[in-house]
């Protein structure tokens, strides 16, 4: 922040031309007395004065209130007690020097004590702190004008708002920082002012005004850091926060930091509004790459990630928070990754080489994500389906590659919900008649199809002899209405078996 001369005691006792002098204490005043802001000065020679004083200010006096009975020790005591800053006493104008029951009782007060000459009219004094005052004035007013231009001029950089952020903190001298609306720290300036711990729990009172809505500005102390919280954006519409590591502002500092607050929410929604319509862009170009095509997607994007690539479609998944994580992965390490969204969800293309990046997006995002396998730009559908399929098959957070969910088995692949509802429709009259007898024939027919439908070996795995299977076998065929002795009955019986869900 701008250096100016405060209006302090001290910065009063410096003037020469006034002559004032510090008069020498036993005691010590506390440390810091002389250069608490002083708000003004006033002089009188009331008995008890205090009525008619604020705190904060230097009381002139020339004495003629301890002629009368006066309790100096007491009348020192109020103006203590009433926050008087210090006390000049006018020498030669009603006794010569300063008494010594007031430089004692001072002392026992800790009140500052100075002389004003003969010479130096109290309005002087009044005049020149006053002059002071102004002069503090006029420098940070004059400090807000140039902080405003230089903040102009940083938000015309490229990532202007970075620029913007980073500047507020060099005109202030403190650390300075931007939080997105997912409470992600995305500027820190300067980069390592404040340590993980700190910033761990400032993220976690960021994340709480954001989850919360809460607006304004807010004060908070970390570990003896002593931060200020500014919301960027209104109601439950919030775009970010702004830190700054500091626990008050003046109210030229507060104009600045409200010019960039509403920078910040301009820049941010336009942001938005840009990223919205990237978005339908990237939607359009999607439907071309889905014909195998991706002629018109290079033209219009200039480049897309390099082949072989793989596709990725993430189910439930937040897409603008999703881009801005991987515009800021793609700025600081150069991943390509082409990114849409369709009534199938989030779709992401990416190289080969980076696609262990979509363990890292699912776990930040807690989402699912199905993987296609390795393919080139001419095969961009299948690679879809296979990932859509991949999807479907997958029941938790995280990553599904295809290769893994559905292997070389076409009876996975034909596993979908309706497949399995008719499975389980079929199965039913054999379900009952277990449920009501106890026969076991689904574990029976199960166990006869996978000894390829022989039935001693199936009986001595089951524990029963062979006719007793063999008796379950037709009594289960006649309840599914199907002949088990043809090859066509057994695999479509496998096939519900496998299908069906226990």
């Amino acid at each position: 922040m701008a250096a100016s001369a405060e209006p302090t005691l001290r910065a009063l006792l410096q003037r020469r031309d006034l002559g004032l002098a510090l008069v020498p204490l036993e005691a010590d005043i506390p440390e810091g007395a002389l250069d608490r802001p002083l708000r003004w000065v006033h002089s009188s020679d009331l008995a008890d004065p205090t009525p008619f004083l604020s705190e904060d200010l230097a009381l002139l006096t020339t004495g003629t209130q301890f002629d009368e009975a006066v309790s100096i020790d007491t009348y020192v005591g109020r103006l203590a007690d009433r926050g008087v800053l210090g006390l000049g006493f006018g020498t030669e104008v009603h006794r010569s020097g300063i008494p010594e029951e007031l430089v004692a009782a001072c002392a026992a007060h800790g009140m500052p004590l100075f002389t004003v000459p003969y010479r130096t009219p109290f309005i002087a004094v009044a005049r020149a702190h006053s002059e002071t005052i102004a002069a503090q004035a006029y420098a940070r007013r004059s400090w807000a004008l140039d902080t405003q231009r230089a903040l102009a001029l940083a938000a015309l950089r490229p990532h202007g708002l970075d620029a913007t952020i980073a500047e507020l903190g060099r005109r202030l001298g403190v650390w300075a920082g931007m939080f997105d609306a997912a409470g992600a720290l995305t500027l820190s300036h300067p980069r390592d002012a404040v340590g993980p711990p700190v910033l761990d729990g400032l993220g976690d009172r960021v994340m709480e005004i954001l989850t919360r809505g809460l607006e304004a500005g807010q004060s908070l102390s970390i570990d003896e850091h002593s931060f200020m919280l500014f919301t960027v954006g209104r109601g439950g519409h919030l775009r970010g926060v702004i830190a700054l590591a500091l626990d008050a502002l003046d109210p030229e500092a507060r104009s600045v930091v409200t010019s960039v607050i509403a920078m910040a929410g301009l820049a941010m929604e336009q942001s938005e509004q840009l990223a919205r319509s990237r978005r339908r862009l990237h939607a359009q170009l999607l439907g071309s790459l889905l014909t195998d095509d991706p002629a018109l997607a290079r033209r219009v994007l200039g480049s897309l990630p390099p082949a072989p690539v793989v596709v990725a479609v993430a189910a439930d998944a937040p897409a603008g928070p999703m881009a801005e994580w991987w515009e800021r992965h793609r700025a600081e390490h150069g991943t390509s990754v082409f990114l849409a969204e369709s009534e199938d969800g989030v779709t992401m293309c990416i190289s080969v080489g980076d696609d262990a990046l979509l363990d890292e997006v699912a776990a930040r995002f807690g989402i699912r994500i199905g993987v296609s396998d390795p393919d080139t730009y001419d095969s961009f559908a299948r690679a879809h389906a296979q990932a859509l399929t991949a999807l479907r098959q997958h029941g938790t957070h995280g990553v599904a590659r295809y290769a893994d969910t559905v292997g070389s088995s076409i009876l996975t692949a034909l596993a979908t919900d309706e497949a399995r509802l008719v499975a389980e429709s079929r199965l039913a009259p054999v379900r009952e008649h277990d449920a009501r007898t106890g026969a076991e024939l689904e574990r029976s027919l199960r166990t006869w199809l996978e000894h390829d439908a022989r039935a001693e070996s199936a009986a001595a795995a089951l524990g029963v002899h062979r006719h007793t299977l063999r008796s379950r076998i037709t009594q289960a065929g006649a309840l599914l209405d199907i002949d088990l002795s043809t090859f066509p009955a057994r695999a479509e019986l496998w096939t519900i078996l496998q299908t069906a869900r226990d």
